[in-house]
């Protein structure tokens, strides 16, 4: 059985819900449906110029569950102009207007985490440097899903390691990083991919820090450490 879709918010209604071609008789015309989330996912994306994790954040949404409605919006939108087809404005289940009194959840059961290691499994230790990390344990938060994404290409450069190494995570569909150090540069790259970052979890084990991240004791830093202890 499916897993039920979790709730979708929207900014309203849309006031709007069928468009076509000029001079066309409406039964002649092949119809588009563009689900209403993915309309407000396109809102939200290219009128207000909202960062994918921002929309997710105001949809209720994963950043990659807000990837996929927009990709999947654009594509209706895109079709219906170059075929000259009606588009049509469709309801989705579990849509809901947008509550402006409560802050929304973000849908953490697709989170995708990774955590800087030495070595492939839970109990392998958290590698204190990211940029330079031996490899990463990534975790499907929903599934408990465990692969391992080798690093040892960036170990040996001389420098940008850390801006490679956030690449390579982002590359890997990660949500969350989960290390000891990040410096400036790779922190200001997985920020910009829309990646959460905590730090300061050395000294425990893969596991270990995942319990810490679950139970909120890893906090999401909002900016790099001033501490340059590793490189």
């Amino acid at each position: 059985m499916p897993r039920p879709r979790c709730c979708r918010f929207i900014e309203r209604d849309p006031r709007v819900r069928l468009f076509k071609p000029c001079g066309v008789i409406m039964r002649d015309l092949p119809v588009v449906d563009l689900p209403v989330d993915g309309l407000e996912a396109m809102r939200l994306a290219d009128l207000e110029g909202m960062t994918a994790e921002q929309g997710a954040e105001l949809m209720g949404i994963s950043r990659h569950t807000f990837g996929r409605v927009l990709t999947e919006a654009r594509r209706a939108v895109a079709e219906a102009l170059v075929h000259g087809h009606a588009l049509r404005i469709a309801e989705s289940a579990n849509v809901r207007p947008r509550p402006h009194d409560i802050i929304l959840p973000k849908e953490h059961n697709t989170m995708k985490i990774a955590v800087s290691s030495e070595g492939p499994g839970l109990d392998s230790l958290v590698d204190p440097r990211f940029g330079r990390a031996a490899g990463f344990v990534l975790i499907d938060s929903e599934t408990q899903h465990i692969t391992y994404l080798d690093n040892g290409s960036s170990q040996v450069l001389a420098q940008g390691a850390g801006i490679e190494t956030a690449q390579r995570v982002a590359d890997a569909g990660a949500d969350v990083v989960l290390s000891g150090y990040v410096g400036p540069k790779a922190f200001e790259a997985l920020k910009a991919a829309g990646i959460r970052i905590c730090q300061n979890l050395d000294g425990r084990t893969v596991g270990e820090a995942m319990e810490q991240f679950r139970n909120g004791a890893a906090h999401a830093a909002d900016a790099p450490n001033e501490e340059g202890r590793h490189h």
